[in-house]
């Protein structure tokens, strides 16, 4: 036990959840606002909120967490796979529990709580887990890493590849 807890990316899996709380508290934000202020259907709203979040959350820990200085087309597409098993969690229990009583913003939040280990699980175990030993994913000199995966790095645009 003491080994695995030894070999974990701490600091990135500390970052990976002060990414995901600020960023729920803003897909909160950006629901109420696209439900509430807006007056758009819930299913609309939570959709739009959900895809404008997954975006952001990406981008945010591509950089900040796994220390990739330019996002790539590759990882994008991973990351967006893998978290439409989570978004799909999270967008069901999001209108299905209002429809039981529940307010829409505690639904999302049992959504988001359901959707989490799953995200977690595909970013540190598929997504952006170690290559090789010789290129730690995890570590602070990795901002070098963008072309070794086999995917061009995307500019500031995110041109096509």
């Amino acid at each position: 036990m003491t080994r695995w807890c030894e070999r974990l990316p701490w600091q990135a899996l500390v970052r990976w959840w002060i990414v995901g709380l600020a960023l729920y508290a803003a897909s909160l934000g950006t629901l109420y606002a696209f439900a509430h202020l807006l007056g758009m259907n819930l299913w609309i709203a939570t959709l739009l909120s959900g895809e404008l979040l997954l975006l952001l959350r990406f981008l945010i820990n591509d950089r900040w967490v796994f220390h990739f200085r330019l996002p790539t087309w590759h990882r994008l597409w991973q990351y967006h796979l893998a978290s439409a098993g989570g978004a799909s969690v999270w967008w069901i229990i999001a209108n299905v529990l209002p429809n039981f009583g529940v307010h829409y913003l505690l639904a999302a939040t049992a959504g988001s709580a359901c959707a989490a280990i799953f995200g977690m699980a595909t970013n540190f175990l598929w997504i952006w887990h170690k290559r090789s030993r010789s290129t730690p994913i995890y570590s602070q000199d990795a901002e070098h890493r963008t072309a070794a995966e086999g995917s061009t790095a995307l500019p500031d645009s995110f041109a096509r590849e």
